[in-house]
Parts: structure tokens; sequence; C-alpha cells
């Protein structure tokens, strides 16, 4: 599973802003928020490639940084945010 840079920043409790400017001060993304060292950090972190039709411009390009589930943890540490805490599994209640 991966999250975009709103949905990271929604389970850590932050928004979006705030965690790019953390992840540029730590330098984990450069800025077009895309990953600093994509082959040191590719465990973690992707740039994901996206393109769409404009009617008049025809193709476009975009790329955006994706996180990746271990990358979770491993952001947490390197910018020193707690996980936040799992649910518990309600479904063999009866």
């Amino acid at each position: 599973m991966e999250r975009d840079l709103a949905k990271t920043a929604k389970y850590f409790n932050l928004t979006r802003p705030a965690l790019i400017k953390l992840m540029r001060e730590k330098g984990l993304i450069n800025e077009k928020n895309l990953p600093t060292y994509p082959s040191r950090d590719r465990e973690y972190l992707r740039a994901k490639d996206g393109q769409w039709w404009h009617p008049e411009l025809g193709m476009q390009y975009s790329q955006s940084t994706r996180v990746k589930q271990a990358g979770l943890p491993w952001l947490a540490e390197q910018l020193g945010l707690e996980m936040p805490a799992i649910p518990a599994d309600r479904r063999d209640v009866a």
C-alpha cells in the first residue's frame, strides 16, 4: 500500500504543507516534492509518474511522491514523529 503526501500527513495528524516542510528540512524531498535520493530511499519512497490528456494542450505529465508502507515507521524516525496508535481489533467481540 502506498500513500500520497496528503494521506501520509493525515496519518501523522499533520497538514500536507507541514509534512513537506519537515521532509525538505531533513533533505528527504527536493523543491519539486520528489525524493532527493530515489535509489537510497527506494524501500520507503517512490516517485509516481502520472499522465492525462488535456483537450487543448495534449498529453500532460506529472510526478508525485508516494510513501510506501515500510516508509511510515522510517519517516516517523527520520522526522521525530510518533506513530499513531493502532486501533483495537473488535471483530472477535460478540
